[in-house]
Formats: C-alpha cells, structure tokens, sequence
C-alpha cells in the first residue's frame, strides 16, 4: 500500500535523450526549462555509448539527459528536441512516473504550465 503522502498520477514523464559529451546538453537544458518544457534536467556525466549505425558499430562520448516533464508537454518536448540535437535520429524514450510525493508531481505541473 502507498503510503498517504505519495499520490499515482499519469501525468508526469521522464524523457531520456543522449547527446555528444561536451556542452550541447547544457544549451538543450537551458532551453527546455526556460521555455517551461521541463521542470528539470539532469545531464549526466560523460559516458561510453556503443551502438550500431549505418552497418558499422560505433562508440562515442555521450551524456544522458533526463527529462522531467508532464505528459501534456512531450510533443513540445520531442519537437524541441528535434530543432535543437545535432543527431539525425537522437533517443526519445518516454518513460511514465507512476508514483511519486504529491508535491514533486504538483511543481512538475506548476513548471510545466504554458501559463
């Protein structure tokens, strides 16, 4: 049984995408929080990615960016994304947070707001 101060909603998302380690997750960031398309994002450390493309296997520095956002928001998100990735088909996975505390859910929404 949850617990009372934790509250399933639907609405929230975590969007996962990669980019190449050095800087142009910071610009994707900035602009997704500043144009209200996310509540946060987390850029992680650079990684190794290995990864098969066109016929050959690949391995690049990359860093993972995590997304929170509501589900009213990801078309905007994915388009945004599109406009601002410098890969030919960037990762777009969306991934549904089912539980979580009400208040962390409520600033998602609140941050999010075209309002």
């Amino acid at each position: 049984m949850i617990a009372d101060w934790w509250f399933a909603v639907g609405d929230v998302v975590v969007v996962l995408t990669t980019v190449p380690a050095g800087g142009k997750g910071e610009e994707i960031a900035q602009a997704l929080v500043e144009e209200r398309l996310a509540a946060c994002v987390n850029i992680l450390a650079p990684m190794t990615s290995i990864y098969r493309w066109r016929g050959a296997v690949e391995r690049d520095a990359e860093q993972q960016l995590i997304i929170k956002t509501s589900s009213g928001r990801v078309a905007a998100v994915q388009a945004r994304l599109a406009a601002l990735h410098p890969y030919d088909v960037p990762e777009f996975l969306v991934l549904s947070a089912t539980d979580s505390s009400a208040a962390y859910f409520e600033w998602i929404d609140k941050e999010t707001s075209e309002t």
